[in-house]
Order: structure tokens, then C-alpha cells, then sequence
């Protein structure tokens, strides 16, 4: 069965409106239009020597997109598939679009449990296998025959991107064509973008992150997207020299790590002119520290998979508020603080609830009962803790979900508890995160259990039970008892003060 909105947008007429936010053509006319005439490369993966021009990319487009035709998909299927930053991902993301079809990447680091419950929350039509991407089934859908663009609407979904919820089940987020193509042009103008521009991702273009900023951003704004298979920083440093990046974007762990590599110079990150970080960890020091080492500007940014980007700052903005805010508003987004208890907005400078509403907000979850639980009177609750300013910066202070962010990646505390507590000899587990310079934040998990069980038996139980290795604990604490709140329930507060205690 095809996917389905969950959600419509209380301001759609409004915004659909001529010269509306979202009076635009289809995302995949928005693309071929912007790129179609680009001689310079629009995409670029040095791990198998492939550039891809204007003209490349739109034949590969045009061809996997027939292929993909001639295996039954329609308006509506969803194509899957699971494999780290390749060219064909990109070329994956734009042939279903074309056919007006809903492209769902799984991360390529997914467990298999965690696969399993994807597939099942959206049965697709078509689903590849990392050795399927890369490999002779994908040759086959590149031997099809080309379509032209013309059958993709604006109101078609495009995308289902999954992220991890606080109840520990993956979610699986919708995106329309035409929300997709209004963010992608709204951020080629918010940053300054340009064609002779490059930007470098190591982001996984399975999260919103490297899906926004490694095909949509780069492909509105035709200029160069570099794709990274594997993070290494010596290795980034040479691209980045070779081949004059300009832009980077993502959590503070990929610049922490150019930062402090021995091959780091001033001089191999010279072309460079912007850095944008969000996610854990990302400080004031962090912004000022990273200008004077990469030599640009620095600033930070605040986005979800549900309402990608949707504050940060322009070229023309104050610095300081660059590096000690998240960002003020962009575009046609609302920004709200509310008590998180009511629901009843606070006033500038109160610490609540941020909630959202605009057109690159998501159609829903898959799940309609997630959807009724994250969306109140049109407004999405991002479960984050945030102030507001008079003038309508943002600054998020803290998460009411208990998500762990390590290196970009959400973790859910309870899925890790969850897992945990199967193994027979843990009682009781609750995880927290705690500060990593390199990486945001760490797992670690306090437990109920016999002094044996540590970070190698908790290691050796994830990778049986099939869950990714990022979720994996690299701390494990055996306590007596945890330190309980007035009504019973763990402190994670205080079990958070001592994990970053060490």
C-alpha cells in the first residue's frame, strides 16, 4: 500500500498560495532545471573515480529512472535501499523522484533488527542491499530507458527519513516534493551559495542532514557535491585542497577531527569559506575556535528531521549571535517557546518547549499515532528545550526526550535500555549521555547487575541482538540502586552529572 501524509498543514492554502513559500514546481523540476545546463561536476565520488556533470547526471537520472520503471514502480512506491555515501545513492534519491516515487534510505550501519523494522513500517516496492547498490542490480536499473521529467506533482511524498524516537522505535518522517524543493532553494539563498561553490559530505545521506545539504542544497544551487564513503580527516584534509571545497556542514565531531589531525594546515583549508555545525556539542568555543583554526566563518545551526534547518544565520548577520545562539528563524518557519507543560506560550528569554510550524514542516510519521502525539493545533513539539530572544534568536538549552546525540546520530535512551534489559543478567538499565569533545556526547548505561557484566559483555549482547554499533554503550556502570526523583522514577539528571564526571 502507498504512503500516506499523516498530517496536512493548517497554512497549506496559504502557502500554496501565488508567490507563496511553496508555490514551486515539482522537487524533481526544481533539480533538473537548476542543473540540466552545469558543465563543471555536480557530483563526485572519489572512492570509485566517477564525476558527474549536468548532462552525466541527468542521463544517470533519466536511465535509472526507466529502470526503475521497468520493475514496476509507480507514483507513490517507496524505492529503498542501504548503502553509504556512493554516487548511485544521489542518482537513487533523483530517479524516484522523477517517477514521482518516495525514496527511503536506510543507514548503511543499520543493525539487523533495526533494518527489519524499517522495511516493515513502509514496504517497498523496491529494496537494495548495499552489495545491490553497488553491484550488477543497479547496473540493470542504470540500463534503462530514459524518462523524461514531467510525471513527479509537488504534493507527491518524496522522502520517508527515519529517526529515533524517545519511546525506542525508529520513526519513520514523511516529506512532500514540494517542501523539500522550497527548503532547498531557501537555503541556497539563506547561506550564500553559489555554483562555483563545493561542498564536502560526510554526513550520511540517509539522515536529513546529508539529504538536505549532500543532494537537495548542492543540487538547487548546481554546484559540487563530494561524497565521503568513510570519515577519515587526513583523507578530508586532501579533498578539501584538491578540490577547493568551500562548504561544510555537520556535527562539531568532522572539524574536531580536521582540527587536531597531524596532516592539518592552515594552507590545505584555505578554500574554505563556511562551516556550519549543529547537533550536541556545539558551544560559542567551539564556533570561536574553529574560525581561527579553518580560517572562515563559523556558525551554528538548529534542525530536525521533522523540520529540517530551520534556524541559523546569513552572510549578513552579527557573528557574536552566530556563535552564541543557534540561529534566529529563516524563511517562512514560526518559532515558539511554550511551557511544556500547558502548551501556553512564554515570554522572550523564558526557557520552555520549542515548538514549530512552517512549510518544510514534515506530513507526519508514518505512524498516524506518533503523528497525533508530536503535532498539537498545527504546531510540531521538537521535545527541545529552548530560549528566544526579543529579536528572534534561538538558543536550544537541553532535550525534554532523553535522545543521545553522538556524532550526528540520535540514540534513543529507552531503545538502549530496552536492549539491555533482555540480557538476563541486567535488572535495570538506564542510558544517558555524556560530553565527548570529538563526538558531542558517548553512551553510557548504569545498571542493575552482577559486577561481571561491563562494557565487553554489553558490546558482545548488541552485536547478537543485531542493534547498530553506535548504540553500543562505551560505558557501562554497575550501581546498587540509581538515585530516585520524588516519584520513583530514575534520576537522570544526576545520573547524567555523574557519567560526565567520570
Amino acid at each position: 500500500m502507498p504512503l500516506r501524509p499523516t498530517y496536512r498543514h493548517p497554512r497549506a492554502q496559504e502557502y500554496r498560495a501565488p508567490g507563496g513559500a511553496w508555490d514551486l514546481p515539482s522537487l524533481d523540476a526544481v533539480l533538473t532545471e537548476a542543473g540540466r545546463r552545469a558543465r563543471h561536476a555536480l557530483v563526485v565520488d572519489d572512492s570509485v573515480d566517477v564525476r558527474l556533470d549536468g548532462p552525466g547526471l541527468e542521463a544517470a537520472v533519466a536511465r535509472v529512472a526507466g529502470g526503475l520503471r521497468a520493475a514496476g514502480v509507480r507514483r507513490g512506491d517507496v524505492v529503498a535501499w542501504e548503502a553509504p555515501n556512493w554516487w548511485e545513492v544521489y542518482v537513487l534519491y533523483r530517479a524516484a523522484w522523477r517517477l514521482g516515487a518516495v525514496s527511503a534510505p536506510v543507514h548503511h550501519l543499520a543493525g539487523d533488527a533495526d533494518v527489519e523494522r524499517m522495511l516493515a513500517a513502509i514496504s517497498p516496492k523496491v529494496w537494495l542491499d548495499r552489495t545491490e547498490v553497488r553491484g550488477p542490480r543497479f547496473d540493470t536499473l542504470l540500463g534503462g530507458d530514459p524518462v523524461a521529467p514531467g510525471a513527479a506533482r509537488p504534493a507527491d511524498l518524496a522522502a520517508v527519513v527515519f529517526t529515533s524516537g524517545s519511546t525506542g522505535g525508529p520513526k519513520a518522517a514523511l516529506h512532500t516534493q514540494r517542501s523539500l524543493a522550497y527548503k532547498a532553494r531557501m537555503m541556497v539563498h539563506t547561506h550564500g551559495l553559489r555554483p562555483r561553490d563545493a561542498i564536502l559530505m560526510p554526513a550520511p545521506l540517509a539522515h536529513v542532514s546529508g539529504l538536505l545539504n549532500g543532494v537537495l542544497v548542492p543540487g538547487a544551487g548546481a554546484f559540487a557535491t563530494h561524497m565521503v564513503e568513510r570519515w577519515d580527516a587526513g583523507r578530508a584534509l586532501d579533498t578539501i585542497a584538491r578540490e577547493h571545497i568551500t562548504f561544510m556542514i555537520g556535527p562539531t565531531t568532522f572539524f574536531v577531527g580536521l582540527m587536531h589531525d597531524p596532516a592539518f594546515s592552515p594552507a590545505k583549508v584555505e578554500s574554505l569559506r563556511l562551516v556550519s555545525s549543529g547537533g550536541g556539542g556545539v558551544s560559542a568555543a567551539f564556533v570561536e575556535e574553529a574560525s581561527a583554526a579553518l580560517g572562515c566563518r563559523v556558525k551554528r545551526t538548529y534542525g530536525s528531521t521533522e523540520a529540517p534547518t530551520i534556524a541559523t544565520s546569513g552572510p549578513r548577520d552579527s557573528r557574536r549571535r552566530a556563535a552564541e545562539t543557534d540561529g534566529r528563524a529563516i524563511g517562512a518557519v514560526d518559532l515558539r517557546v511554550v511551557d511544556p507543560a500547558t502548551g501556553r506560550p512564554l515570554p522572550a528569554g523564558a526557557r520552555g518547549e520549542l515548538w514549530v510550524q512552517g512549510p518544510e514542516l514534515f506530513s507526519g510519521y508514518v505512524d498516524a499515532e506518533q503523528t497525533r502525539a508530536a503535532v498539537t493545533r498545527g504546531w510540531f513539539r521538537t521535545g527541545d528545550l529552548a530560549t528566544l530572544s526579543d529579536d528572534g534568536w534561538c538558543t536550544i538549552v537541553g532535550r525534554i526526550k532523553d535522545v543521545i546525540i553522538r556524532a550526528g546520530e540520535n540514540i534513543s535512551a529507552a531503545e538502549v535500555e530496552s536492549v539491555l534489559e533482555a540480557h538476563p543478567d541486567v535488572r535495570q538499565a538506564v542510558a544517558v549521555g555524556y560530553p565527548d569533545d570529538r563526538l558531542g556526547e558517548r553512551v553510557c548505561a548504569f545498571v542493575l547487575a552482577p559486577p561481571s557484566f561491563d562494557v565487553e559483555a554489553g558490546r558482545a549482547w548488541f552485536e547478537a541482538r543485531g542493534v547498530a554499533r553506535f548504540k553500543t554503550p562505551e560505558r557501562v556502570v554497575v550501581v546498587d540502586a540509581f538515585p530516585l526523583l520524588a516519584a520513583g522514577k530514575p534520576d537522570r539528571a544526576a545520573l547524567r552529572d555523574l557519567a560526565a564526571a567520570g
